[in-house]
């Protein structure tokens, strides 16, 4: 892992496979460690230069304040087009998982010659805040529950493992997946302050990012190969969400997955690696 600089910000960087193979750019979600080692590790075995990233404010990338962010949506895609050239290739085959996957949406569409491919996961075409009509919104059930949940200590390794591991089943997550996961975000968390870990461990500092404007309109602008990965048991964005987006890009292709929540599942590697276009 290192850091590199693009769009005026370092982002924390992990690579993968030999360095002259088409890059695969992942977007973390908000860290990059929304993408599996073993989803990483089979692209890299197919023939492909992976490298997966933080989003600012999180991981080893920027963090000046998550609380209060001084760059909207628009930026970030910025940092993922920057990233494609400071990279040293020409385009990307370019993933995003969560939020990240509404920052590709809007990289691809504003920076339409840096990017050959998508993969979207567990994501929706429209920004957080008040769903569309035609989309399904948050689990109320399952999110009251989840929320509703004492906060554990931000800046205890153990407590902050051990309450991700809790709120996984009903986020359709494997538990023992989801605790390994946060101890690793833990330790990458360059900051004593409660408010970055808590940004870190749950993407705190995105939904209070600007995503202005709206780019569910454009979607059928797209016209690269892609594919829409979501999960049935996801209660945060239902899999509704995902079936609308891959209906409003001309090119896209829908795979869900029945066992999956809001997390890929490392079990998932090889369909997913499998499934994804080749550019």
């Amino acid at each position: 892992m290192t850091s590199v600089r693009a769009n005026g910000v370092d982002l924390g960087i992990e690579s993968f496979g030999r360095q002259d193979d088409p890059l695969v750019l992942l977007v973390g979600g908000t860290t990059m460690l929304s993408w599996p080692d073993a989803l990483c590790e089979r692209l890299a075995s197919r023939g492909r230069r992976v490298v997966r990233y933080d989003l600012r404010d999180s991981g080893a990338s920027t963090t000046l304040d998550p609380e209060n962010p001084a760059y909207g949506l628009r930026d970030l895609a910025k940092d993922a087009a920057a990233l494609v050239e400071v990279l040293g290739a020409r385009t990307a085959h370019l993933g995003g998982i969560g939020v990240g996957g509404m920052v590709a949406q809007v990289a691809a569409l504003d920076h339409p010659d840096a990017f050959s491919a998508l993969t979207l996961v567990g994501t929706r075409p429209v920004a957080p805040g008040p769903v569309d009509d035609d989309l399904p919104d948050h689990d109320r059930t399952v999110m009251a529950a989840l929320f509703s949940r004492p906060q554990p200590d931000w800046t205890d390794r153990d407590a902050v493992a051990a309450f991700a591991a809790e709120g996984a089943e009903p986020l359709g997550n494997d538990p023992a997946q989801a605790r390994a996961t946060a101890a690793r975000i833990w330790d990458r968390t360059p900051s004593t302050d409660p408010a970055v870990h808590q940004a870190n461990q749950l993407g705190t500092v995105f939904a209070r990012i600007d995503c202005a404007p709206r780019w569910r309109e454009r979607l059928g602008e797209l016209d690269v190969p892609t594919l829409v990965v979501h999960g049935r048991a996801d209660p945060f964005f239902p899999v509704g969400n995902g079936e609308a987006l891959a209906a409003e890009i001309p090119t896209a292709r829908l795979l869900v997955l029945d066992d999956m929540g809001t997390a890929l599942r490392h079990s998932a590697a090889d369909q997913v690696a499998a499934a994804m276009p080749t550019d």
